[in-house]
């Protein structure tokens, strides 16, 4: 389930709209979902970007879930047992995507559901500036 604002971006590569629901069905059989309410507001990732102050940016992002009603509002009735959910940030640390998991494993935890959540992160991050000078020193 994919829940970025901006799902379009050229940042994202293959990961934008339509190309990543394609490669996912005809890689994995995996259905893609966009789920714009899950996504924080422009307003909120632009002050962010400029302040960088993470704990008034997870207090705004709460707050508006609460606003918006989230996760009972969701209609997750179709969504499959398993669901990964998909934004931008490589890690869980400082992410919208850890903040949604945390609410939606609470409210089915608290309908009885078994919740476990894995964050799915590359052991190794490599930015493309190493990989290229990787390339660069190679004999």
């Amino acid at each position: 389930i994919d829940i970025r604002q901006n799902r379009h971006g050229q940042l994202s590569g293959f990961a934008k709209h339509p190309d990543l629901s394609f490669f996912l069905q005809e890689i994995g059989k995996i259905a893609y979902a966009h789920e714009l309410q899950l996504a924080p507001p422009p307003e909120l990732l632009k002050s962010y970007r400029s302040t960088k102050d993470w704990p008034a940016y997870e207090a705004s992002f709460l707050a508006i879930m609460k606003e918006r009603g989230v996760p009972a509002s969701l209609n997750t009735s179709s969504w499959p047992a398993k669901v990964a959910l998909l934004c931008s940030e490589p890690g869980p640390e400082k992410c919208h995507r850890r903040l949604v998991a945390e609410l939606l494993a609470r409210h089915w935890c608290d309908q009885g559901d078994e919740v476990e959540i894995r964050h799915l992160i590359s052991v190794q991050p490599k930015s493309a500036k190493s990989r290229r000078k990787k390339i660069a020193a190679a004999p």
